[in-house]
Order: structure tokens, then sequence, then C-alpha cells
């Protein structure tokens, strides 16, 4: 079930503690994918506050937003780009997408398989997408008082399973968020220490939120098609090797 649009936008935009998920989880988007030079780049969600970096150099940007969930406009004193739309049905041409990035799309989705569908659909040919959802682990996904303690958290490799049935190809992983998700001051003025050790200690630290950057499979047709048969040119060769006797003259 998907979250409301007001209640995601008071969040990253009207508290404290969302705006510091907003600065980290950008902070790791933009590790992955520090630019999009001409590129068309596409968000699904609530993933405009990842998407204004782009804005600058993109060819274009475009801020996909679910009817369940509702939609506003974005970004503030520019020409709006978000749009509202069926969650497996966007108004994308197949294949124009470079980048893609879902935040509280997927473990919000009702329908993930066909979610995933439509995500291969819109992305081109060496095309990449960014799942960012809650860690299953991590102590953001067992709290109710941020949008990651909502719908249905992830492991790594649950993640990475699911992206392999629907012919993505996981690529690199990160996690952030090592902060409890608390809005009490002394949580917030030592967040970025935390996020800091998370970083150093992630092997035993476990991030609240899991990024998973994944590539769009293609596959060599398979199906049916005209085959075109040529003759061999060896056969001029017949005979060198292993010439055949020649007929019994008659008497």
């Amino acid at each position: 079930m998907h979250l409301d649009v007001q209640d995601l936008r008071n969040f990253y935009y009207r508290s404290t503690l969302g705006r510091a998920a907003q600065t980290h989880v950008r902070r790791e988007v933009l590790r992955l994918w520090p630019e999009a030079q001409g590129q068309t780049v596409a968000g699904f969600g609530f993933a405009v506050p990842l998407l204004r970096p782009y804005l600058p150099d993109a060819k274009r940007v475009i801020g996909l937003m679910p009817g369940p969930q509702g939609v506003m406009p974005w970004p503030a004193g520019m020409p709006n780009i978000s749009v509202l739309c069926e969650e497996t049905q966007w108004p994308l041409e197949t294949g124009h997408v470079d980048k893609l990035i879902l935040l509280h799309g997927l473990e919000t989705s009702e329908n993930p398989s066909d979610l995933l569908e439509e995500c291969f659909r819109v992305l081109g040919p060496g095309g990449k997408a960014l799942f960012i959802v809650p860690h299953r682990s991590g102590l953001w996904s067992r709290s109710d008082k941020t949008p990651f303690g909502y719908g249905r958290p992830y492991s790594q490799g649950q993640l990475e399973a699911q992206l392999k049935r629907h012919s993505f190809l996981p690529e690199r992983h990160a996690a952030t968020l090592y902060q409890p998700p608390s809005h009490r001051r002394f949580w917030r003025k030592t967040g970025a220490f935390w996020e800091k050790m998370g970083g150093r200690f992630s092997m035993v630290l476990t991030g609240g939120v899991l990024i998973v950057e994944a590539s769009k499979r293609v596959y060599m047709p398979s199906g049916p098609g005209e085959r075109v048969a040529r003759p061999s040119g060896l056969k001029v060769l017949e005979g060198l090797t292993s010439p055949k006797p020649e007929p019994a003259r008659k008497v």
C-alpha cells in the first residue's frame, strides 16, 4: 500500500529527520551516479528528492508518482516535471530511459512483478536502475515514524533474486541511514557520526536503507526467423585427400 504524498512531502521537506535521510540517501545515489549528462532520468514512487542534482545537465527528468499515492508539483519555482500515473502503466515510450530511480515504490507496490516488468520496458539497452528499499535487518524498517517503516522490507539477497527473475543484472549495492530513526535532538546532532561509523564498519552495523544498482539484461534474439543456408566453399577441395578410384576399363 502506497503512502500519501502529503505525508511523504512533510517527512522529507518539513522534518529534521526527513531532511537528514534525504541528504544521506542522495549522497549515496550521487556516489553511484555522479552525473547524467544528456541522458533521460526518471524516478518512480517518491524519488523527486533524489532527482534535483540531475536537473541542470540531464536531457530530460521525469518524476512518476503512482495514483494511490497522489502527486504534487515539483520542483518548486520551476516548470513542473512530476506526473500522476498508473503503477504499472507509465506514460513513457519503450526503451527511452537511461537512468531510473525507485524510492518508496517497490516495497509498497501490490504488484511488484508487474512493476519490475514496467521498469524493464522503459529502460533502454544498457540502461540502469537504482532500487532503494528498507533494509530488513535495519532499524528504519522496524519503526513507523518514517516512510521506511511501511511496506515490504528486503535483504540484499531477496532483492537481487527478485531482480534477476525479471531480467535485471545486479551490479553494485550500498547501504545508508545507520543513525537511529529518532527525532530526538541527541540523535539528530550525532547523525553524521553514526553515518561515518556505519560506512567504516558496515560488516557490523546495518544500514536502514538498501540500494541496489541493476542493469537491463538484453539477450540475443532466439525466436523464429528466416535462416539462409549458404553453400560451403570447401567443396572445391573434395577428392584431394581421398581421391576417388577410377572406373575399371572394359577389355
